[in-house]
């Protein structure tokens, strides 16, 4: 039985050509072709394809955001994303919401391929080469949350995240609904906990565990 794919880029050119490297062979089977990210996204529920192959830039709604809502919708369909860059914080957003491969734009065709294939077996396909940067970063970010979650509470995690983005006392209370009084306290105990000395080792502590 071939796998069922549903592709969508807003280039006719590429999105034809999408089509005819599918269509080749016999393994493959395109169900729908969409050139925006509502229709990938009608498209995905209508037809609940295996995989979902789609552009990261798209109008209407990108792909980041189609995967959001495929994943929101709790649908079985596999994700495939585009690119034509590489952005750290989109391929690390695109990895937390459960993007299944990452495929550059300008790698051979047969890699496309060979990595809807994995995809549909049940593999991840994210080229260490290209995307090793936010690969480390992704981890780093999951191993800081994890330290942090282990000594600190919630409310000193949001705030650590705060001072790590460069926000200031009077800031952080009013996005928490606090007195600035209180956030000295938070940041008091945070200190204490985590061993640092001020307001710069903290920024410095949130940034290195990749919680800013």
């Amino acid at each position: 039985m071939p796998i069922r794919l549903v592709i969508a880029d807003d280039h006719p050119i590429v999105l034809d050509g999408l089509e005819r490297l599918f269509q080749a062979d016999r393994d493959f089977s395109v169900v729908a072709r969409c050139t925006d990210g509502e229709e990938a996204l009608r498209a995905a529920h209508e037809h609940q394809p295996d995989v979902l192959v789609l552009d990261i830039r798209m109008p209407k709604r990108d792909g980041i955001g189609v995967l959001r809502e495929v994943r929101k919708a709790q649908l079985a369909t596999r994700v495939v994303l585009l690119t034509g860059e590489v952005e750290d914080d989109v391929v690390v957003e695109a990895m937390r919401l459960g993007a299944r491969g990452i495929v550059l734009k300008e790698m051979a065709p047969s890699m496309l391929v060979q990595c809807v294939r994995k995809v549909h077996a049940g593999e991840q396909w994210i080229e260490r080469r290209s995307f090793g940067r936010a690969l480390d970063k992704m981890l780093r970010r999951e191993a800081g949350a994890r330290e942090a979650a282990s000594r600190l509470t919630p409310r000193e995690i949001a705030i650590t995240r705060m001072i790590g983005s460069g926000l200031r006392n009077k800031e952080i209370a009013d996005k928490l609904s606090i007195s600035e009084g209180t956030v000295k306290i938070h940041l008091h105990h945070i200190y204490e906990k985590l061993g640092l000395d001020g307001r710069v080792a903290l920024s410095l502590y949130a940034r290195d565990k990749g919680l800013a």
